[in-house]
């Protein structure tokens, strides 16, 4: 009686870490924000972050994406990346996050799909969908997209520079282009 118990203890868990499969971010993940102020466009890269997914019988039944507020950098230096950092209330919210609540993938491909998340940044969480390219290839998951973003909507006042005279625009486009490697 003792050994079947154990077989099944131990079939079980087999069983189970084969039906669930851990995906971490990869390094190669890009996450770039583009705006605009009253003088010119421009770029900060997310340059720390960090994810999984969880797939269950090769569906992503959890996902979850972490970007360290304080590796935002632009191209344009310290100063512009110090205004960023304050806008974002980095002291009091380090990490902008995402978390899951549902993914519909569409077409016989699943190419293409609808990420319905938790987006958390400056301490303010709003429901949003992604609609994005949804790609598994052999032991990686590729999702790329784009969102638009209000910042009023997060209760972020957009930076001014130059006494008021240049002032970012409240909109801004957060690209993603995300590998999640199976461990």
């Amino acid at each position: 009686m003792k050994n079947i118990l154990l077989l099944l203890l131990l079939l079980t868990v087999v069983f189970m870490s084969q039906a669930q499969e851990t995906y971490s971010l990869s390094p190669k993940s890009v996450i770039t924000i583009n705006g605009s102020s009253t003088v010119s466009d421009w770029m900060v890269e997310a340059n720390a972050m960090k994810g999984a997914i969880q797939n269950k019988e090769n569906l992503i039944k959890d996902l979850s994406l972490e970007v360290t507020v304080e590796k935002i950098h632009s191209e344009r230096g310290a100063s512009m990346d110090k205004k960023l950092h304050s806008a974002l209330k980095m002291e009091e919210h380090p990490q902008v996050t995402f978390k899951l609540k549902a993914l519909t993938e569409k077409g016989a491909s699943a190419s293409k799909g609808t990420i319905k998340g938790l987006l958390t940044i400056a301490g303010v969480t709003k429901d949003v969908v992604l609609s994005c390219e949804i790609r598994k290839v052999d032991k990686e998951y590729f999702i790329k997209g784009n969102k638009e973003i209000n910042l009023l909507d997060y209760n972020i006042e957009p930076p001014t520079a130059m006494f008021g005279q240049i002032v970012v625009g409240e909109k801004v486009s957060v690209n993603f282009d995300l590998r999640y490697a199976k461990d």
